[in-house]
């Protein structure tokens, strides 16, 4: 097993490397479900309005990442960035530098890994 699901400590439950995962590795295509533009509204009054991922060309829709896409945290300062791959329907989470066992695997919300606009909640650092 490559990454396993655990509590942090901090904030719930998050994804940690089980095993040594090198710079540019796929650590999970996470299949979506897709929710379509006149439903997001339902979505953002519930729990999931925490997990979803905007989705589409014109960014109209949401996905829910199953697997464990959705459980992955926020950082500023991520290992792992993510791409939305509409062809196959996933998400799609290549580590952006060597993740050593025991490490929580972390996202940018904002997608860019380098963005450190603010986001809707306050981050734990």
């Amino acid at each position: 097993m490559l990454i396993s699901v655990r509590d942090t400590g901090k904030y719930d439950r998050g994804v940690f490397a089980e095993k040594e995962i090198q710079s540019n590795d796929l650590i999970e295509a996470s299949p979506v479900i897709i929710i379509e533009k006149k439903e997001c509204k339902y979505i953002k009054k519930t729990i999931l309005s925490n997990y979803f991922f905007i989705w589409g060309e014109d960014y109209s829709k949401a996905a829910i990442a199953l697997g464990y896409g959705s459980l992955i945290n926020h950082s500023y300062q991520p290992n792992v960035r993510f791409e939305v791959n509409s062809k196959n329907r996933t998400i799609d989470f290549y580590a952006i530098q060597t993740i050593a066992p025991g490490d929580e695997i972390t996202i940018n919300y904002n997608g860019d890994p380098d963005d450190v606009a603010p986001l809707w909640f306050d981050p734990i650092t």
